[in-house]
């Protein structure tokens, strides 16, 4: 069984909506002191405190009297902020995330509800403290009789309602494809495949960019704290969101059709975290949404019975002829094409590579080779050959 979540759009009622953005103020109320609480205790006394301490200051705080609105919602959806708060402070002792922030109004909001706090019932969802379900609507079909272990509603910045039902089914694998592919990322072409093939980066903020000005200029002249302030930023949210959509749905249909086509996927293992440091390429980098590709290729591998092989960032896939082995000194980033100075092979820089991020990756999968290059010095250099030509 694997869990997966089936993400709806909704239109809550007057006061559904209303309880719900109580419900969601009340969550970041709670997490926002719950961090408050453990940075000062760690700053000030040296002393850690875990989700059980955090839970019984919850207790303390629902007896104050400036707090009593804290009991007018359901209690699962604090709780649920407060184990959200411990996932994130572990993850920054692994090292895996930053320190956690504090989460602010203007950002939306979103409320876990467990199977205490809500009711599936022929096909509708009614949660804690709401006498009427919500007005779902229902753009694809759930698996035939999976019941929803978490319900999360959460309310996007732009003023979208949203809710993801979190359910056990059972996902039949593919049947088994012959193809093998290798995947280059890149930015002019978001990707180039080892068959020769290149798919064009569809380039989601540029397209919306112009738009995005007008809306944030109109944003800067309006007057903090007033309506049309607030209005003037639904629109720049809401520009952000149809970039958001856009890219998206690009992604995921352009995964589910490699997913689909090959049996083995092989990609480089990039660290795009330091690579968005260079001011020069990191709208492009950001626009291009390389971490979400990979991240979608290797769940959906992991969903359909495909192979999905990660190779080592320093393997040198583009310096490398893929005939002969060779690999050049210098490979700068505006020679697109180059000749093997070994062999004499052409070859196109972003092809190539795919090629042997392909051949790494099958010798990953067969008998967990190291790919990491040994130290070496090169022969022969593409950067001199191309200046010869010219």
């Amino acid at each position: 069984m694997t869990q997966k979540s089936f993400k709806y759009r909704f239109y809550p009622t007057p006061e559904q909506e209303t309880l719900l953005r109580r419900t969601m103020g009340c969550t970041r109320l709670v997490y926002n002191r719950a961090l408050a609480a453990r940075t000062e205790a760690w700053y000030g006394e040296k002393k850690r405190i875990g989700y059980i301490e955090s839970s019984a200051m919850l207790t303390t705080w629902k007896k104050e009297e400036t707090l009593q609105f804290l009991n007018e919602v359901s209690c699962v959806p604090l709780q649920q902020g407060l184990r959200h708060l411990q996932t994130a402070f572990s993850n920054f002792f692994a090292g895996r995330a930053q320190y956690p922030n504090f989460k602010k109004k203007r950002n939306g909001g979103s409320a876990e509800f467990t199977k205490s706090a809500f009711k599936f019932k022929e096909g509708q969802v009614f949660l804690a403290k709401s006498a009427e379900p919500l007005a779902i609507r229902w753009s694809r079909t759930m698996p035939e009789g999976a019941i929803p272990s978490t319900v999360t509603v959460k309310l996007s910045p732009s003023g979208r309602w949203t809710v993801a039902l979190l359910v056990d089914t059972l996902i039949e694998p593919w049947p088994e494809s012959p193809n093998e592919i290798g995947i280059d990322l890149g930015v002019t072409s978001l990707v180039a495949l080892s068959t020769g093939e290149h798919i064009a980066n569809p380039k989601g903020f540029k397209v919306k960019r112009a738009k995005l000005r007008k809306a944030q200029k109109a944003l800067s002249r309006k007057q903090k704290g007033s309506t049309n302030h607030h209005k003037a930023r639904l629109k720049v949210a809401k520009v952000h969101q149809e970039i958001s959509d856009a890219r998206q749905d690009f992604l995921h249909k352009l995964t589910t059709q490699l997913v689909r086509e090959n049996q083995t996927i092989a990609v480089e293992d990039l660290a795009v975290k330091n690579m968005v440091k260079n001011r020069r390429l990191a709208l492009s980098i950001s626009d291009a949404s390389w971490g979400e590709l990979v991240r979608q290729l290797e769940y959906k591998c992991d969903w359909y019975g495909r192979s999905f092989v990660k190779i080592d960032r320093w393997f040198p896939s583009s310096k490398r002829c893929a005939e002969c082995g060779h690999i050049v000194e210098k490979l700068p980033l505006n020679i697109r094409e180059w000749d093997c100075p070994k062999c004499g092979t052409h070859h196109d820089r972003d092809v190539n590579a795919a090629k042997n991020v392909l051949a790494a990756g099958l010798a990953v999968k067969v008998c967990g080779a190291n790919v990491r290059p040994d130290r070496h010095k090169s022969d022969g250099s593409c950067y001199e050959a191309e200046r010869s030509r010219k």
